[in-house]
């Protein structure tokens, strides 16, 4: 299908339109990070190339359908991990991005390092721009802020620990490290603010964290959900908490991917189902204010060697109802190729999906649960490797 693609304009550097955004008139924005640097060859084999050419795009949607690029900003970004490593606070003043890889020379070429940077972007700016960076555990990768919008938790992938992030006003500080003794991937707040849970994507589990105000505490308390659980996501309505879960050690061979169904109003609250969905699940998003969930399938678009047999052109949006207590996916749609991000729309009606290897936002339209290609697209100057809103 043909997708119409709307302009840009951007320079090199940190580039925007003024828009007089107050704290009362929120924009209404979505925060993107592109990797440009990674590639992938005929065998499905990442290729990593010179760094340096990363960016953090700041997207206005107040028009759904004809979104706006407001800001450009030169920062390093990677594909690698779920596609969480980033947040907006409730209140749009300010954008978290976490920068899980650095590059370093190997030979003739280069290879990924964990980083520890945190960026912290002023979204109040005309245009949006970076006020500070900061360091945390080693390959920070999913990320989640709290409603109030005074907590961030930082999954540090090769640290095996959460960053506990502190926010008043624009500042932003480290307040605690937890470790939790497996490697971690995402992470997700309970609507009411007093629980989280992370994803020990190797362990096949997800950690129980209990937050009193801005202190968090792990009492050893895992659950065990599917295998591979690499990203996590809670309803609305903090029901159910939900992983996508790869399989296989992560690794992508064709084979279904599946969401594990964690009944949080149970005590305790326990995994109660398995739903299948595409091939190699990573983008996961829940409606802000219905009983609907998008899993994001990669089903063999990119990273696959050119002629295995589950190679495709595209990805797959499976659709979750969450109605009536249970869960089940009712439909699906196709995306573009390597799709990543995927955030809804403050009011839920509109979806968008981040596609890696074709380099644009795509955009969908929700009607009456079913969720529609509009055929519209936003180009992107890079590579979208991760997308979030400022609802999780």
């Amino acid at each position: 299908m043909m997708r119409r693609y709307a302009r840009f304009s951007a320079r090199v550097g940190v580039v925007g339109l003024l828009f007089g955004l107050t704290a009362s008139a929120y924009g209404q924005f979505l925060v993107i990070g592109d990797d440009n640097k990674l590639q992938f060859n005929d065998a499905g084999k990442p290729v990593f190339t010179e760094p340096g050419k990363d960016e953090v795009v700041i997207v206005d949607i107040k028009n759904r359908e004809s979104p706006k690029i407001v800001a450009i900003l030169q920062l390093m970004n990677t594909v690698i991990g779920p596609p969480t490593n980033l947040a907006i606070t409730p209140n749009e003043t300010l954008a978290l991005v976490a920068n899980s890889l650095n590059y370093q020379p190997d030979g003739t070429g280069w290879k990924p390092v964990p980083d520890n940077k945190i960026y912290v972007i002023d979204l109040t700016a005309a245009p949006p721009k970076l006020v500070t960076t900061l360091e945390v555990g080693k390959q920070p990768s999913g990320m989640a802020i709290n409603r109030a919008g005074d907590l961030a938790l930082v999954a540090s992938r090769a640290d095996n620990s959460v960053v506990v992030l502190t926010i008043k006003d624009k500042e932003v500080k480290v307040a605690q490290t937890i470790s939790l003794g497996d490697t971690v991937s995402a992470v997700a707040i309970t609507p009411d603010g007093k629980h989280a849970l992370v994803t020990k994507h190797a362990a096949n589990k997800v950690a129980w964290l209990d937050i009193d105000g801005q202190t968090v505490s792990y009492g050893q308390k895992d659950l065990a959900v599917g295998v591979w659980p690499y990203n996590v996501q809670i309803t609305a309505d903090g029901r159910f908490a939900l992983t996508a879960n790869q399989g296989n050690g992560g690794v992508t061979d064709g084979g279904a991917g599946s969401v594990s169904v964690i009944d949080l109003t149970a005590n305790p609250p326990r995994l109660v189902d398995y739903v299948g969905v595409g091939p190699t699940p990573e983008g996961l998003a829940v409606s802000p204010n219905g009983p609907l969930a998008i899993a994001v399938a990669l089903n063999g678009s990119g990273g696959t060697p050119k002629e295995a047999w589950f190679t495709t052109s595209n990805s797959l949006l499976d659709i979750l109802s969450t109605e009536g207590g249970h869960v089940r996916k009712v439909g699906s749609v196709k995306a573009g190729r390597l799709a990543e991000g995927a955030v809804f729309s403050p009011e839920g009606e509109y979806l968008y999906v981040g596609n890696f290897l074709d380099g644009d936002l795509q955009i969908y339209k929700i009607e009456a649960g079913n969720v529609r290609d509009t055929g519209k697209a936003l180009k992107l100057p890079g590579h979208p490797a991760s997308m979030r809103g400022s609802s999780p």
